[in-house]
């Protein structure tokens, strides 16, 4: 298992931590995504045999929030 840590552009509005948690915790490979809405971070920790970390990214930013790292 490997974590990893994105840094998003400014949240505004505590429903998108469930939007980004519930859409990265169901991909196949994803153990866990947690989002911290103060600093705009979301840690996840996946598999790296089954998800590459692009692909966390792209989902994350097809929701409509930029990753920035």
């Amino acid at each position: 298992m490997k974590t990893i840590k994105f840094q998003l552009e400014p949240l505004t509005c505590p429903s998108c931590i469930k939007k980004i948690e519930t859409k990265l915790g169901k991909m196949d490979g994803v153990e866990e995504a947690k989002v911290m809405f103060n600093s705009s971070k979301v840690k996840a920790t996946f598999n790296e045999q089954e998800v590459k970390a692009e692909e966390m990214k792209e989902v994350i930013e097809k929701l409509g929030y930029p990753v920035l790292n």
